[in-house]
């Protein structure tokens, strides 16, 4: 099977059936793969907008039907290790961005995202693969 990390906008695009076709045809016959990172912020979304018991139950039904990775001492060395080296190069990145892309280069697996800008520096100097 092919893997895929999908980041919180994908994962929630696709949620919505409403992913852009040019990233929905890159995702044709994998597995959709979300991190801790994305449970935790499609729980604050559906908090943060006051759901009712019926779309956190289809939400919660979704989730059942994609992998889930959660966090472990090797993806924390790696967000340590990247966090690191944006600093040093001057260019701190978003830290749930930086966790995602951590559990991907750990788990070596690609990143579905729509925010390009946001997972750059992760593909061009630690080897994450971008969809």
């Amino acid at each position: 099977m092919d893997f895929v990390v999908v980041d919180t906008d994908v994962a929630s695009n696709i949620h919505k059936d409403r992913l852009p076709w040019p990233l929905a045809a890159k995702l044709i016959g994998k597995v959709p793969v979300v991190t801790f990172v994305t449970i935790g912020e499609l729980t604050q979304w559906v908090e943060l907008r006051r759901w009712g018991a019926n779309r956190r139950s289809e939400l919660d039904a979704w989730l059942t039907n994609v992998v889930e990775l959660g966090c472990s001492p090797d993806v924390a060395r790696t967000w340590g290790r990247l966090s690191a080296a944006a600093v040093q190069r001057g260019r701190p990145r978003p830290i749930n961005d930086m966790w995602i892309a951590a559990s991907c280069i750990t788990h070596r697996l690609p990143l579905a995202t729509m925010n390009l800008k946001d997972h750059q520096d992760f593909a061009d100097h630690h080897g994450l693969v971008l969809l």
